[in-house]
């Protein structure tokens, strides 16, 4: 299983970031980053993929997530009509003063928590949920009065599930993660072109046995099957706008046809024609 280091651009002058609707559920993102995460969705039936947590959820989900904890997008795979939001918190959300507030004691326990991971009940997703809905819409600085009003009424719910009975501790140290964006920017960059092993190693300071060996520890795939992956994800965005299988094909890197087809099946579980199709139908 593959996993991206995920690099999120909230404003310099802000703590957090408020995402309304974020559209991922045609592209599989298990991914990390140093922020903490609060994901609501609603309207679907899904799967709960958080660090080693893995569970459905039913009509609606509502998720806090610790800083660098691995977790699949929640819409992942989804095909009806959905709603979603998502607020990114920066790992030093409120600074040192978190700490020293008596009234946000609460709050700061329900950040040390989300290191487990955090799922909320029927009744506090049901509470939370049109709050959340119009938070998106308010000034700045009214929408982070509501963050800490939401959070402080989070921080006090019963209905509550730890997903993990300790700490999620995320194997990459800090260097893995530098390492890794190295790789996943020269992918992004060249990924239009014939890619050698050879290249990758150099960029990583290692042999091309060691890289290979390091590379599948990493993501679970080999580079090879990393980099069909990246390719198949491009071509479904250039599917999407409606260009034609051939274009795709070969815009992405991918020197035959043939190739293509089979390895777009063998990443998404239906060839590229189909999956256009599908789309521009739901469209």
């Amino acid at each position: 299983m593959k996993i991206q280091f995920e690099e999120l651009n909230i404003a310099s002058d802000s703590s957090f970031k408020v995402m309304l609707n974020p559209r991922m559920n045609d592209f599989f993102f298990w991914h990390f980053h140093p922020e903490f995460e609060l994901v609501y969705i609603e309207g679907v039936n899904g799967n709960r993929h958080v660090g080693e947590h893995i569970s459905r959820y039913q009509g609606s989900d509502l998720v806090f997530i610790g800083s660098n904890i691995p977790h699949l997008n929640f819409d992942y795979g989804v095909k009806e009509e959905y709603e979603k939001i998502v607020i990114h918190l920066r790992p030093d959300f409120l600074g040192e003063s978190f700490v020293a507030i008596p009234e946000l004691a609460s709050v700061f326990q329900l950040f040390e928590k989300a290191q487990l991971g955090i799922g909320f009940g029927k009744e506090t997703t049901r509470k939370i949920s049109e709050r959340l809905k119009k938070i998106y819409y308010l000034p700045h600085f009214e929408q982070f009065l509501e963050v800490l009003s939401i959070f402080q009424l989070l921080a006090s719910a019963t209905d509550i599930e730890l997903l993990h009975a300790k700490p999620v501790e995320n194997q990459y140290t800090k260097k893995d993660q530098e390492r890794l964006k190295r790789l996943y920017r020269f992918m992004d960059e060249n990924y239009q072109r014939k890619i050698e092993i050879d290249e990758v190693a150099e960029l990583s300071h290692l042999s091309n046995a060691a890289f290979c060996r390091y590379f599948k520890k990493m993501t679970r795939l080999t580079f090879t099957e990393f980099l069909n992956h990246y390719r198949v994800n491009q071509a479904k965005k250039l599917l999407l706008m409606d260009k034609n299988v051939t274009e795709s094909c070969f815009e992405c890197g991918f020197e035959s046809l043939s190739y293509f087809n089979r390895t777009f099946k063998k990443v998404t579980g239906e060839n590229p024609l189909t999956f256009k199709k599908r789309y521009l139908n739901r469209g």
